[in-house]
């Protein structure tokens, strides 16, 4: 079938880890390649699984204290070409852009951090800005690009790994679009309730 996709590159960047081991185990056994941040890189590291660094495919450090990591055209454009566009796959080529088929991904803890207590400064550094880009990017290009965008899709997501292996179908990437959309909104709804308090 034209809509099945297969899963050859997963960018897995987490808050939430637990849950996450069954997962990248399957990917690992079905030889999907895993690109990865910080501490999620040390994490799949940790469980003897090869991973590469986005900066090694990017060029450039995590800066700004963290702000800055995945936030490049080689991350986005991996994510938002459009393998049925020659254009698409004659840019990516050129630029040497991989392409990123699965996002795992997660956002800063927002509503915890403000139901702590913690101090403006503190709550601010917890609004997620390249977490939320990943989502929106891999939801938008759902006909080639799974997106699981918390850790309630971590299950969803490990039942369709042992069910089709590496691969996917549009009515399941579309599934998981549309939590993650409902992720995104959710989030921003939540970041502007504190803001106008």
């Amino acid at each position: 079938m034209a809509d099945t996709k297969k899963i050859k590159r997963a960018l897995v960047s987490v808050f939430h880890k637990d849950g996450l081991e069954e997962i990248l185990r399957k990917l690992h056994e079905e030889g999907v390649e895993l690109l990865s941040t910080g501490g999620t890189q040390s994490f799949i590291e940790s469980l003897g699984i090869p991973c590469q660094k986005v900066e090694d495919v990017t060029t450039y450090p995590s800066i700004l204290g963290g702000r800055v990591k995945t936030l490049h055209p080689k991350v986005f454009g991996g994510i938002l070409g459009r393998r049925e566009l020659k254009e698409d796959q004659d840019q990516m080529a050129q630029y040497e852009i991989p392409e990123i088929d699965l996002v795992i991904v997660d956002l800063y803890p927002f509503e915890q951090t403000v139901a702590s207590g913690a101090s403006e400064a503190d709550i601010i550094e917890k609004i997620d800005i390249g977490g939320i880009s990943l989502i929106r990017a891999a939801a938008k290009n759902f006909r080639d690009v799974i997106i699981v965008p918390s850790k309630q899709e971590y299950e969803p997501l490990l039942k369709l790994l042992q069910k089709n292996g590496a691969q996917s179908e549009i009515e399941d990437r579309k599934w998981f679009a549309t939590q993650a959309f409902g992720v995104s909104s959710h989030y921003d709804t939540a970041i502007h309730g504190w803001f106008v308090k």
